[in-house]
Protein backbone atom coordinates (compact mmCIF):
# COMPACT_ATOMS: atom_id res chain seq x y z
CA UNK A 1 0.00 0.00 0.00
CA UNK A 2 1.61 3.36 -0.94
CA UNK A 3 1.60 6.15 1.71
CA UNK A 4 0.31 9.65 0.10
CA UNK A 5 -1.24 12.47 1.86
CA UNK A 6 -4.57 12.26 2.43
CA UNK A 7 -5.57 15.91 1.70
CA UNK A 8 -3.53 18.96 0.44
CA UNK A 9 -1.56 20.98 2.78
CA UNK A 10 -3.14 24.21 4.66
CA UNK A 11 -0.44 26.11 6.01
CA UNK A 12 -1.66 25.37 9.43
CA UNK A 13 -3.33 21.71 10.39
CA UNK A 14 -2.99 21.07 14.43
CA UNK A 15 -4.16 17.86 15.56
CA UNK A 16 -5.35 16.37 19.02
CA UNK A 17 -4.58 13.09 19.28
CA UNK A 18 -6.30 11.25 23.07
CA UNK A 19 -6.10 7.33 24.17
CA UNK A 20 -9.40 6.31 24.96
CA UNK A 21 -7.55 4.45 27.68
CA UNK A 22 -9.37 6.65 30.27
CA UNK A 23 -11.14 9.42 30.47
CA UNK A 24 -9.82 12.96 29.37
CA UNK A 25 -8.30 14.82 32.41
CA UNK A 26 -6.70 18.28 33.44
CA UNK A 27 -3.42 17.24 31.60
CA UNK A 28 -5.19 16.15 28.65
CA UNK A 29 -7.87 19.47 28.55
CA UNK A 30 -5.05 21.69 28.77
CA UNK A 31 -3.16 20.13 25.54
CA UNK A 32 -6.52 19.95 23.75
CA UNK A 33 -7.43 23.77 24.56
CA UNK A 34 -3.46 24.64 23.55
CA UNK A 35 -3.58 22.61 20.85
CA UNK A 36 -6.67 23.96 19.52
CA UNK A 37 -6.53 27.92 19.81
CA UNK A 38 -2.52 27.67 18.33
CA UNK A 39 -4.56 26.22 14.99
CA UNK A 40 -7.17 28.23 15.43
CA UNK A 41 -5.69 31.32 15.67
CA UNK A 42 -4.12 31.57 12.30
CA UNK A 43 -7.00 30.44 10.88
CA UNK A 44 -6.05 26.62 10.88
CA UNK A 45 -7.71 23.11 10.62
CA UNK A 46 -7.86 21.10 13.83
CA UNK A 47 -7.84 17.43 13.45
CA UNK A 48 -9.02 14.81 15.61
CA UNK A 49 -7.17 11.02 15.73
CA UNK A 50 -8.06 8.55 18.41
CA UNK A 51 -4.83 6.66 19.00
CA UNK A 52 -6.50 3.15 20.16
CA UNK A 53 -3.56 0.78 18.62
CA UNK A 54 -2.98 -0.59 21.47
CA UNK A 55 -6.75 -2.28 22.01
CA UNK A 56 -5.72 -4.40 25.44
CA UNK A 57 -5.33 -1.15 26.56
CA UNK A 58 -8.35 0.59 25.26
CA UNK A 59 -11.73 0.92 27.71
CA UNK A 60 -15.28 0.46 25.98
CA UNK A 61 -16.54 3.62 25.56
CA UNK A 62 -14.16 5.86 26.50
CA UNK A 63 -13.44 7.34 23.09
CA UNK A 64 -17.60 8.50 22.91
CA UNK A 65 -16.82 9.55 26.12
CA UNK A 66 -13.67 11.76 25.33
CA UNK A 67 -15.65 13.23 21.93
CA UNK A 68 -18.69 13.70 23.20
CA UNK A 69 -17.19 15.76 26.54
CA UNK A 70 -14.89 17.80 23.68
CA UNK A 71 -17.88 18.65 21.93
CA UNK A 72 -19.55 20.20 25.16
CA UNK A 73 -16.33 22.06 25.91
CA UNK A 74 -16.53 23.62 22.36
CA UNK A 75 -13.29 21.92 20.79
CA UNK A 76 -14.96 21.28 17.99
CA UNK A 77 -12.64 18.92 15.31
CA UNK A 78 -12.53 19.86 11.24
CA UNK A 79 -13.43 16.93 9.21
CA UNK A 80 -13.53 13.04 10.30
CA UNK A 81 -12.25 11.43 13.26
CA UNK A 82 -8.91 9.15 12.65
CA UNK A 83 -8.94 5.61 14.40
CA UNK A 84 -5.49 4.28 15.10
CA UNK A 85 -7.23 0.91 15.06
CA UNK A 86 -8.11 0.72 11.14
CA UNK A 87 -4.51 2.06 10.07
CA UNK A 88 -2.58 -0.93 10.12
CA UNK A 89 -2.08 -1.03 6.66
CA UNK A 90 -0.30 2.16 6.16
CA UNK A 91 1.98 1.27 9.20
CA UNK A 92 2.81 -1.92 7.40
CA UNK A 93 3.97 0.01 4.96
CA UNK A 94 6.20 2.00 6.58
CA UNK A 95 7.93 -0.85 7.82
CA UNK A 96 8.27 -2.43 4.80
CA UNK A 97 9.76 0.28 3.19
CA UNK A 98 12.70 0.60 6.24
CA UNK A 99 13.14 -3.16 5.96
CA UNK A 100 14.11 -3.23 2.41
CA UNK A 101 16.46 -0.74 3.19
CA UNK A 102 18.25 -2.79 6.05
CA UNK A 103 17.38 -0.03 8.77
CA UNK A 104 14.91 -2.30 10.46
CA UNK A 105 16.10 -5.64 11.91
CA UNK A 106 14.27 -8.39 14.27
CA UNK A 107 15.17 -8.33 18.17
CA UNK A 108 15.05 -11.29 20.62
CA UNK A 109 15.45 -9.27 23.64
CA UNK A 110 13.85 -8.99 26.79
CA UNK A 111 13.51 -5.79 29.27
CA UNK A 112 15.52 -7.88 32.00
CA UNK A 113 17.98 -8.63 29.56
CA UNK A 114 18.39 -5.22 27.95
CA UNK A 115 18.27 -4.42 31.59
CA UNK A 116 21.04 -6.12 32.37
CA UNK A 117 23.45 -5.28 29.35
CA UNK A 118 22.93 -1.56 30.16
CA UNK A 119 26.05 -0.46 30.54
CA UNK A 120 25.23 2.35 33.26
CA UNK A 121 21.87 2.84 35.47
CA UNK A 122 18.93 5.20 34.58
CA UNK A 123 17.17 5.20 37.40
CA UNK A 124 13.53 5.49 35.86
CA UNK A 125 14.22 6.47 32.32
CA UNK A 126 14.70 4.73 29.35
CA UNK A 127 16.90 1.98 29.17
CA UNK A 128 19.19 2.61 25.76
CA UNK A 129 19.17 -0.58 23.73
CA UNK A 130 23.09 -1.51 23.39
CA UNK A 131 22.42 -3.52 19.86
CA UNK A 132 22.85 -7.05 20.77
CA UNK A 133 20.90 -8.22 18.04
CA UNK A 134 22.31 -5.84 15.24
CA UNK A 135 23.93 -8.21 13.38
CA UNK A 136 21.93 -11.32 13.79
CA UNK A 137 19.25 -13.09 16.11
CA UNK A 138 21.51 -14.95 18.88
CA UNK A 139 21.07 -19.00 18.61
CA UNK A 140 17.62 -20.11 20.02
CA UNK A 141 16.77 -16.68 19.89
CA UNK A 142 13.07 -15.78 18.00
CA UNK A 143 12.14 -12.10 17.20
CA UNK A 144 10.53 -10.51 20.15
CA UNK A 145 10.25 -6.18 17.81
CA UNK A 146 11.50 -5.31 15.25
CA UNK A 147 13.76 -2.20 15.93
CA UNK A 148 15.45 0.97 13.61
CA UNK A 149 18.78 1.21 13.45
CA UNK A 150 20.05 4.88 14.96
CA UNK A 151 23.46 6.46 14.14
CA UNK A 152 25.55 8.09 16.78
CA UNK A 153 24.94 11.56 16.04
CA UNK A 154 22.93 14.89 17.95
CA UNK A 155 19.63 15.55 16.03
CA UNK A 156 18.55 18.82 16.94
CA UNK A 157 15.19 20.66 16.47
CA UNK A 158 13.79 24.05 17.81
CA UNK A 159 11.09 23.64 20.11
CA UNK A 160 7.69 26.41 19.81
CA UNK A 161 7.87 27.10 23.65
CA UNK A 162 10.79 25.53 24.94
CA UNK A 163 13.09 26.17 22.50
CA UNK A 164 16.20 24.79 21.46
CA UNK A 165 16.58 20.68 21.64
CA UNK A 166 19.44 18.46 21.37
CA UNK A 167 19.14 14.48 21.46
CA UNK A 168 22.03 11.79 20.74
CA UNK A 169 19.28 8.85 19.70
CA UNK A 170 22.15 6.39 20.12
CA UNK A 171 23.09 7.58 23.33
CA UNK A 172 19.59 7.97 24.68
CA UNK A 173 17.63 5.45 23.64
CA UNK A 174 19.87 3.42 21.12
CA UNK A 175 17.60 1.04 18.27
CA UNK A 176 14.17 1.52 19.12
CA UNK A 177 11.21 -0.49 18.77
CA UNK A 178 8.71 0.14 15.91
CA UNK A 179 6.69 -2.98 16.06
CA UNK A 180 6.31 -6.01 18.72
CA UNK A 181 6.69 -9.36 17.06
CA UNK A 182 3.19 -10.45 18.19
CA UNK A 183 1.87 -7.17 19.22
CA UNK A 184 0.63 -3.86 17.63
CA UNK A 185 2.75 -1.42 15.96
CA UNK A 186 4.93 1.45 18.52
CA UNK A 187 3.28 4.71 19.23
CA UNK A 188 6.56 6.25 17.16
CA UNK A 189 5.91 4.60 13.68
CA UNK A 190 2.21 4.92 13.89
CA UNK A 191 2.00 8.53 15.25
CA UNK A 192 4.71 9.63 11.63
CA UNK A 193 2.58 7.87 9.58
CA UNK A 194 -1.03 9.07 10.99
CA UNK A 195 1.14 13.24 11.37
CA UNK A 196 2.21 12.87 7.56
CA UNK A 197 -1.36 11.10 6.03
CA UNK A 198 -3.18 13.84 7.74
CA UNK A 199 -1.25 16.63 6.51
CA UNK A 200 -0.37 17.98 10.04
CA UNK A 201 1.82 20.63 9.99
CA UNK A 202 1.92 21.84 13.41
CA UNK A 203 2.27 19.24 16.86
CA UNK A 204 1.27 20.80 19.86
CA UNK A 205 0.87 18.56 22.84
CA UNK A 206 2.83 18.11 26.35
CA UNK A 207 5.99 18.07 27.81
CA UNK A 208 6.22 14.63 28.83
CA UNK A 209 6.63 13.42 25.29
CA UNK A 210 9.36 15.78 24.06
CA UNK A 211 11.98 13.45 24.75
CA UNK A 212 10.21 11.47 21.98
CA UNK A 213 10.26 13.81 19.31
CA UNK A 214 13.79 13.06 17.93
CA UNK A 215 12.78 9.58 17.85
CA UNK A 216 10.14 11.00 15.13
CA UNK A 217 11.58 13.28 13.26
CA UNK A 218 14.34 10.85 12.51
CA UNK A 219 11.41 8.16 11.03
CA UNK A 220 10.27 11.35 9.36
CA UNK A 221 13.62 11.64 7.66
CA UNK A 222 14.07 7.89 6.56
CA UNK A 223 10.60 8.04 5.12
CA UNK A 224 10.78 11.16 3.50
CA UNK A 225 7.90 13.19 5.01
CA UNK A 226 7.14 16.31 6.04
CA UNK A 227 8.39 17.44 9.54
CA UNK A 228 5.48 19.30 11.24
CA UNK A 229 6.66 22.29 13.98
CA UNK A 230 6.66 21.02 17.29
CA UNK A 231 5.69 22.78 20.72
CA UNK A 232 5.26 20.65 24.15
CA UNK A 233 2.90 22.42 26.80
CA UNK A 234 3.75 22.53 30.53
CA UNK A 235 2.47 19.89 32.41
CA UNK A 236 -0.16 19.85 34.72
CA UNK A 237 1.24 18.86 38.31
CA UNK A 238 -0.95 16.80 40.91
CA UNK A 239 -0.93 17.56 44.49
CA UNK A 240 2.81 18.58 46.19
CA UNK A 241 3.90 18.80 42.28
CA UNK A 242 3.85 15.36 41.50
CA UNK A 243 2.69 13.35 38.56
CA UNK A 244 -0.98 14.13 38.08
CA UNK A 245 -3.51 11.27 38.36
CA UNK A 246 -5.95 10.35 35.49
CA UNK A 247 -8.08 9.02 37.36
CA UNK A 248 -8.75 11.57 40.35
CA UNK A 249 -8.43 14.46 37.68
CA UNK A 250 -11.20 13.51 35.59
CA UNK A 251 -13.29 16.20 33.82
CA UNK A 252 -15.60 13.76 31.24
CA UNK A 253 -19.07 13.47 31.68
CA UNK A 254 -18.95 9.70 32.24
CA UNK A 255 -17.46 10.75 35.65
CA UNK A 256 -20.24 12.73 36.59
CA UNK A 257 -18.59 15.85 36.09
CA UNK A 258 -21.59 18.49 35.02
CA UNK A 259 -20.01 20.61 32.10
CA UNK A 260 -23.12 22.29 31.32
CA UNK A 261 -22.21 24.34 35.12
CA UNK A 262 -18.23 23.58 34.67
CA UNK A 263 -17.40 23.69 31.13
CA UNK A 264 -16.58 27.51 30.73
CA UNK A 265 -14.30 27.25 34.35
CA UNK A 266 -12.44 24.20 33.21
CA UNK A 267 -12.01 26.22 29.77
CA UNK A 268 -10.72 28.82 31.31
CA UNK A 269 -8.58 27.35 34.17
CA UNK A 270 -6.68 25.77 31.05
CA UNK A 271 -6.67 29.38 29.60
CA UNK A 272 -4.92 30.87 32.62
CA UNK A 273 -2.61 27.86 33.20
CA UNK A 274 -1.06 28.54 29.88
CA UNK A 275 -0.23 31.72 30.83
CA UNK A 276 -3.41 34.11 29.05
CA UNK A 277 -5.69 36.89 31.11
CA UNK A 278 -9.08 36.67 29.73
CA UNK A 279 -11.24 39.88 30.71
CA UNK A 280 -13.10 39.50 34.10
CA UNK A 281 -16.44 39.47 32.31
CA UNK A 282 -15.77 35.78 30.18
CA UNK A 283 -15.01 33.84 33.46
CA UNK A 284 -18.22 32.58 33.82
CA UNK A 285 -18.90 32.76 30.14
CA UNK A 286 -19.64 29.56 27.95
CA UNK A 287 -17.10 27.24 26.09
CA UNK A 288 -17.92 28.71 22.89
CA UNK A 289 -17.40 32.52 24.06
CA UNK A 290 -14.23 31.88 25.92
CA UNK A 291 -13.05 29.84 23.07
CA UNK A 292 -13.64 32.34 20.44
CA UNK A 293 -11.95 35.24 22.21
CA UNK A 294 -9.04 32.51 21.90
CA UNK A 295 -9.01 32.50 18.42
CA UNK A 296 -8.49 35.87 18.81
CA UNK A 297 -6.19 36.75 21.44
CA UNK A 298 -4.18 33.74 22.58
CA UNK A 299 -0.40 34.31 22.98
CA UNK A 300 1.78 31.44 22.64
CA UNK A 301 4.63 33.85 24.05
CA UNK A 302 3.02 33.76 27.43
CA UNK A 303 2.95 30.17 28.11
CA UNK A 304 5.20 29.37 30.97
CA UNK A 305 8.06 26.75 30.51
CA UNK A 306 7.24 24.80 33.93
CA UNK A 307 4.40 23.08 34.96
CA UNK A 308 2.67 23.46 38.14
CA UNK A 309 -1.45 22.74 39.67
CA UNK A 310 -4.53 23.40 38.40
CA UNK A 311 -7.09 23.34 40.77
CA UNK A 312 -10.81 24.27 40.52
CA UNK A 313 -14.39 23.62 41.75
CA UNK A 314 -16.34 21.93 39.28
CA UNK A 315 -19.31 20.88 40.84
CA UNK A 316 -20.48 21.19 44.70
CA UNK A 317 -18.99 17.74 45.17
CA UNK A 318 -15.45 18.81 44.88
CA UNK A 319 -12.36 19.58 42.93
CA UNK A 320 -10.34 18.38 39.81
Amino acid sequence: MSIKPESSKTPVVGRFAPSPTGPLHLGSLVAAVGSYLLAKRSGGRWLMRMEDLDQPRVVPGMADDILRTLELLGLHWDGEVVWQSRREPYYQAALDRLAARGIVYPCGCSRAEIARLASAPHGDSELPYPGRCRSGLGAGKLPRAFRVRVPDETLTFSDGIIGAQCQNLATSCGDFVVKRADGPFAYHLAVVVDDELMGVTQVVRGADLLTSTPRQIYLQRLLGFSQPSYSHLPLVAGPGGGKLSKRDNAVSIAQGVDLTQAGGRLVTAALRFLGQELPADLYAAPPVEILAWGREHFDPARISVSGGPLTMHVNDGGTV
